[in-house]
């Protein structure tokens, strides 16, 4: 089984611009930015609502199935509760430096920060390096 979610030619930037509450907006491009020169990378939308940096293959051996796919090395979502943040949790490295990151709470894969300002902006950054630095871009 592989996961749907799937790089497309959707133009980030008006998808940031369309990012509500009209806060999201000023921070989606920011955390764009941000991502952007820490990784080095274009961003690509990632179905409708994930902006993504670089990707990687997975392989998620299960008991019952086996899924896998591409997904983005680290990538984010100007969401209306909170800033979205993927990939930054993943690894061992950035597992143990997330606790520095201020107020935040977690999902399954998934950081949440609901103010930009509540965080230390240098451990973020911290974090996306430490994301994107998974395993080699499978794609040419």
């Amino acid at each position: 089984m592989a996961i749907k979610t799937q790089p497309t030619d959707a133009s980030v930037q008006d998808f940031l611009d369309g990012a509500s509450p009209a806060r999201r907006v000023g921070e989606g491009h920011r955390v764009d930015e941000i991502m952007r020169t820490e990784t080095g990378a274009q961003p690509v939308m990632w179905g409708p609502s994930i902006v993504g940096y670089g990707s990687y293959h997975y392989v998620s051996p299960s008991k019952t199935s086996r899924t896998e796919g591409d997904w983005p090395k680290v990538g984010f979502s100007p969401r209306k509760t909170a800033m979205t943040f993927y990939g930054l949790k993943d690894l061992p490295e950035g597992a143990a430096l997330l606790p520095e990151l201020g107020t935040y709470t977690e999902g399954a894969g998934c950081v949440y920060v609901k103010r930009l300002e509540q965080i230390d902006i240098d451990v973020l950054r911290q974090l996306i390096r430490i994301a994107f630095s998974r395993g080699d871009d499978p794609r040419p």
